[in-house]
């Protein structure tokens, strides 16, 4: 473990300083526009528009390393990012802002495609789980050393995006400076959204709702706590503190999940997730203490649910079309990334602050309702299945080149850019309302 983490350092510091200027920006938006009276749609829309960068980004990452290399693209994508951030300190225009916010998630995510081929290509199989892991760890620190540093900063004036500034530069060091060699890439697998949707369309709508959740708490969860009487260091504890409780019990579940029904785990969870929330529809007051504990348990629920999806689809796939799959899942996961703090937002305008829990238990709901044992049909249950589950960085902050990281893929069988021959649409599995299917941890097929 020591030594893997030796072996990387240059890579895991440059991500773990990056996440830190982004974790502190995202909240640091939130609190700025709300202090200005501004209306939480402008703070969802920025929100949306960074994280619309980052999913549509990623095939523009993977063509300017091609071009240039990595240490290059790092190089130029890093140096857009602090311009963008810089330029939000001179021009207090908000389409300007949404726009910069837009640019600088092509970047980011340019930057993470760098960082992740860069682990993929010098790491050997035996160790590929290991190394993942901690790449998991240290992206997570980022976000959460991110929240923990507004409290730093008294005033929210342009001090914040300065320090922004410094990690997106301060990033350049380690990557200019290694001593690993320079990396080939690989080409980024296609998306064969027919095969994939006919096959996994519940792990589908677990990552689209896991993604409308994850996006809104990064945008209004900060909007929330300001409003309700916390102080910038206060909020920062708040969000800090769910990120980290969903980084931690991660294990937990995942043990769980290795043993248990997949499906029923996740429905029992946004079950949890759904009750959680009715405490915090502005019934009650409730004390900063409290709201911490909501805030873990609103973590562990929230952040298990891309992973537990993933490990569900996996289940449901041939091994061989897996890094595919997980380009899907990221584009799934982004596009309700993208839609939850929109909606999240225009609620809250409407009726209050309060409300982004009732939109959290809503939900949950529709994963409730929708999510079901009995929609399972196990007709293209995987030999493998059921996959060992695998750990997952809790935020966007990452491309899908964490799939060939994920060591249920074998990268040298993949055939994801091979042609769908056996099409389930033509096939007639378009009436199979489920589609997909599970084992339970005795291999026995689920009903």
């Amino acid at each position: 473990m020591v030594k893997t983490l030796g072996a990387f350092f240059s890579l895991y510091l440059a991500t773990l300083i990056l996440l830190m200027g982004s974790g502190l920006f995202n909240t640091y938006m939130g609190l700025r526009l709300t202090a200005l009276s501004i209306s939480e749609v402008w703070v969802g829309g920025i929100i949306a528009a960074y994280y619309m960068g980052l999913v549509f980004g990623a095939r523009v990452g993977h063509r300017l390393i091609i071009q240039v290399g990595h240490i290059r693209a790092y190089a130029a994508s890093a140096a857009f990012v602090t311009i963008t951030v810089l330029v939000q300190i001179l021009i207090d225009n908000l389409w300007v802002w949404l726009g910069l916010r837009f640019v600088a998630g092509t970047a980011m995510v340019t930057l993470f495609i760098a960082i992740e081929s860069w682990l993929n290509e010098q790491t050997e199989n035996s160790s590929r789980g290991t190394v993942f892991a901690w790449y998991m760890v240290v992206s997570s620190m980022g976000t959460v050393f991110g929240q923990l540093a507004l409290g730093w900063f008294r005033n929210l004036n342009y001090e914040p995006l300065v320090f922004v500034a410094i990690c997106c530069v301060l990033s350049l060091m380690p990557m200019a400076l290694t001593h690993r060699l320079h990396p080939a890439l690989q080409v980024p697998a296609p998306l064969a959204v027919r095969y994939y949707v006919a096959r996994v369309p519940l792990s589908l709508t677990v990552l689209f709702i896991a993604g409308m959740l994850t996006g809104a708490f990064y945008g209004l969860a900060p909007v929330y706590g300001l409003l309700h009487g916390l102080s910038n260091q206060q909020v920062g504890v708040f969000v800090a503190t769910s990120v980290a409780a969903g980084l931690v019990f991660q294990w937990p579940l995942g043990w769980l999940a290795d043993r248990m029904n997949r499906i029923r785990l996740i429905r029992w969870g946004a079950a949890i997730l759904l009750l959680l929330g009715v405490p915090l529809w502005g019934w009650l007051p409730m004390p900063y203490a409290a709201l911490l504990a909501f805030s873990a348990v609103l973590g562990i629920l929230q952040f298990t649910l891309y992973p537990m999806g993933a490990a569900f689809a996996n289940d449901n796939v041939d091994p061989e079309r897996r890094v595919g799959l997980s380009a899907l899942l990221y584009m799934v996961y982004g596009l309700g990334a993208c839609l939850g703090p929109l909606v999240a937002g225009a609620l809250m305008r409407g009726w209050g602050p309060d409300v982004y829990f009732v939109y959290v238990s809503a939900c949950a709901l529709v994963l409730v309702i929708f999510i079901r044992e009995q929609k399972v049909k196990g007709t293209h249950l995987s030999e493998d299945a059921p996959t060992h589950f695998v750990p997952m960085a809790d935020t966007l902050q990452n491309s899908h080149v964490m799939a060939v990281l994920d060591p249920r893929v074998d990268v040298q069988k993949d055939i994801s850019h091979d042609p769908v021959v056996d099409d389930p649409l033509s096939a007639g599995d378009q009436q199979d309302d489920g589609g997909e299917g599970q084992r339970d941890p005795e291999h026995v097929q689920t009903p």
